[in-house]
């Protein structure tokens, strides 16, 4: 019998495991602490747990580490990561370092399948959804691999927020990520994250929002990238499926809490998008929605026909944001002299792996 990845599994998946067994299933809430809170790598480590329960345990489940391919660690204290998979597949983390805060961006998926032609996973092509378990250990890993100052609090962190806006489009890979996120969030037996630091990033695939909004109340922040379907289906083929009129109504029925806004995200690329015309449809297009604007600068790739705007072009239209009434910041890229676009340092290992 092949054993399965203990960490696949929600807490109430687990219990029912337990319950089928007859075994207690508020033994399911111990087993998380020790992997999740304690950070356990075995079964033996459980001692609140009678040995049979341990023995069954080990029966059936590992509690798998992923492989630290390689670690990047820049300048301004970037730190990304490339995970090698039990399958030999690589994926990808970024912990990133904030004026108050850290956030780490995690992957969803090895590759993506939208094929967003500005962005570096696209060319490398999807190979695969990644686990529950394979999401939440770039999680719990990169917590295991970061110093805790002496004294510090069990509920205390390295890092505040989780941002899945790396490799592979989440909502694709949404019954994954909804187990992940409810162990992300489980503020009793889990990795403790607040709700309200996590944020999902979508493509729009309009169809999985629903699901989205109905089972998880992290924030959801949106790749626009364009202001009329004839651009954004050039950059972004999902737009064909669901243009930017389908995508806006989708948004306007989003479950929000009270104060809460969907994070429109907007990469500025020269000649492409960024006039004074894009400003302006843009202003238009998200009146009646609660949002914050991200601007993101191009990070250019080395293969990229786009490329990023001058600072000057950045300004002004971040300008023409805020004289309309909107909150926007611009969003600078971090880990300039490390391996820093989504992407690039699974390319680099592939690349080396086929030249081998």
């Amino acid at each position: 019998m092949k054993k399965r990845d203990i960490k696949d599994f929600s807490r109430p998946e687990l219990e029912a495991w337990l319950k089928e067994r007859k075994i207690a299933p508020y033994r399911a809430g111990q087993i998380f602490k020790w992997i999740y809170i304690r950070q356990a790598d075995s079964f033996e480590e459980m001692t609140d747990l009678g040995k049979e329960l341990r023995a069954l345990l080990v029966e059936n489940y590992t509690i798998p580490r992923l492989e630290k391919a390689n670690v990047e660690i820049s300048s301004d204290g970037t730190r990304k990561y490339l995970f090698r998979l039990a399958d030999g597949e690589y994926t990808e983390s970024v912990l990133i370092p904030g004026k108050d805060r850290k956030t780490l961006c995690i992957s969803s998926q090895v590759g993506c399948a939208q094929g967003c032609k500005f962005c570096l996973t696209a060319q490398g092509g999807f190979k695969r959804n990644l686990t529950a378990g394979e999401i939440i250990g770039q999680v719990r890993d990169v917590l295991s691999d970061l110093p805790m100052p002496e004294g510090a609090a069990e509920t205390e962190k390295p890092f505040q927020n989780i941002v899945f806006m790396g490799m592979g489009e989440p909502l694709a890979n949404l019954p994954r990520v909804l187990t992940a996120l409810s162990i992300l969030t489980d503020g009793d037996y889990g990795l403790r994250f607040s709700a309200r630091r996590i944020t999902v990033s979508t493509c729009g695939l309009v169809g999985r929002l629903p699901d989205l909004g109905a089972n998880s109340p992290v924030n959801l922040a949106v790749s626009l990238n364009a202001t009329d379907n004839t651009t954004r289906s050039a950059l972004m083929p999902v737009n064909d499926t669901y243009p930017i009129e389908t995508l806006l109504s989708a948004l306007r029925e989003y479950p929000l809490r009270h104060r809460e806004k969907i994070t429109i995200e907007y990469i500025l690329m020269k000649g492409i998008n960024d006039t004074d015309e894009d400003a302006a449809r843009l202003i238009r297009m998200l009146r009646p929605l609660s949002v914050k604007i991200n601007l993101l600068p191009f990070n250019e790739h080395e293969g990229s026909d786009f490329k990023r705007p001058d600072n000057d072009a950045v300004d002004h239209f971040l300008q023409l944001l805020h004289d309309a009434g909107y909150t926007a910041i611009v969003r600078q890229s971090k880990g300039q002299d490390i391996s820093a676009a989504c992407g690039q340092l699974r390319a680099n290992q592939l690349n080396k792996t086929s030249d081998a």
